[in-house]
């Protein structure tokens, strides 16, 4: 057997196995040919040869998409432009650099740009939260609103949305696994931040005088809300047991002292063991698909698209709407109701073709 056949077999083996414990799912396809250059039937490329991209947001029908090595680019009128909005000064780490990304409500009016990254000073990993005013397709002015949200090599967070509340929600990693600062209620790891959208805490913040909205969380990749606004997120565990939980405020969520369930701690609606390795995910809200209302997930170890019938009381069926383009990073949703995914198959565990990565553009 050769190497290729024998790392799609080692795929699919992977795939088939996978374990919802809340709930039976829908067996996974295995991947179809990987999507080319033209794209198919299914899917529009956009962009290629982006270099580990990370997040996407939206702004004045651009598309902004973070690159872990620093840069911010921009596809506009469906075109990637050879200059990025800006390049950043970040860590060259395995899980770190410029991670989320995501505009203001009114970004049409103040063009503010919030970005997540991770930084080195004096020895020490941190990250911070930048807002970026920008004028043109440049930066004209950044300021950090946020700062020292301890940093590692691994597990950073790093996802970035605001809310229906107009709040700016952060979510930070646990830094190492063997660290209780998840529990620790004066430790920013661990936690998802609520914030203004000037960095300053909110008077109706869970905790007085404190920026943590939930904790005891692992590594945060995915973040989204329903229409009813809950707030729900995704998140790696160490090898196994990866989580999608239903956020309330004030709540701990376990780690590390809980994987999924067995602990006087908040349960997860799902648990995935083996692990899919979430990436991003999104209630769907437009008609251009036949989605509304599901919760659409991107996932990079089992590499496809899914789509989730979701509730408070946990899944009712799981069902993969795309595959073939390996690693999944994030997915999100325009203002006209498009999707959008990014792959992530320069990140060191994948399998890149010639054109990755890609932003990709779901068209049925």
């Amino acid at each position: 057997m050769n190497k290729k056949l024998r790392i799609i077999g080692i795929v699919g083996a992977l795939i088939a196995s996978i374990i919802i414990i809340t709930s039976p799912g829908t067996p996974l396809p295995f991947p179809e040919p990987t999507t080319t250059i033209e794209g198919t039937d299914s899917v529009e490329v956009l962009a290629t040869n982006l270099e580990k991209p990370r997040a996407i947001a939206f702004g004045d029908e651009r598309i902004f998409v973070t690159e872990k090595i620093g840069r911010i680019r921009i596809i506009q009128d469906g075109i990637l432009l050879a200059e990025p909005l800006a390049t950043l000064r970040t860590a060259n780490l395995f899980d770190g650099g410029l991670l989320g990304i995501t505009t203001h409500p009114d970004f049409s009016v103040n063009h503010y740009i919030y970005v997540y990254y991770t930084y080195e000073e004096g020895g020490n990993l941190w990250n911070k939260i930048l807002r970026i005013t920008e004028s043109k397709n440049k930066l004209e002015d950044a300021d950090t609103i946020f700062d020292k949200i301890p940093g590692s090599k691994f597990s950073n967070g790093g996802v970035i949305k605001f809310g229906p509340d107009e709040k700016l929600y952060v979510a930070t990693g646990s830094i190492s696994d063997t660290s209780y600062l998840p529990q620790d209620l004066e430790s920013l790891t661990g936690k998802i931040l609520r914030l203004n959208d000037d960095g300053s805490i909110p008077n109706d913040n869970p905790f007085p005088n404190s920026p943590v909205f939930s904790y005891g969380h692992r590594n945060p990749q995915g973040m989204t809300w329903d229409k009813f606004g809950n707030l729900y997120v995704a998140e790696f565990g160490p090898t196994k047991n990866d989580e999608i939980n239903l956020i309330n405020a004030g709540q701990n969520y376990g780690w590390p002292s809980q994987e999924c369930s067995g602990g006087d701690f908040i349960d997860p609606l799902i648990c995935y063991d083996p692990s899919i390795e979430p990436g991003g995910i999104v209630f769907y809200s437009g008609n251009k698909l036949e989605l509304e209302g599901f919760m659409i997930m991107a996932t990079l170890r089992a590499s496809h698209l899914f789509k989730l019938d979701i509730n408070e009381e946990g899944m009712i069926s799981q069902k993969s709407i795309l595959s073939g383009i390996g690693r999944i990073r994030d997915v999100i949703e325009d203002p006209d109701g498009n999707l959008y995914i990014i792959t992530s198959n320069t990140d060191g565990k994948g399998f890149p073709d010639s054109t990755d990565d890609k932003l990709l553009r779901i068209v049925k």
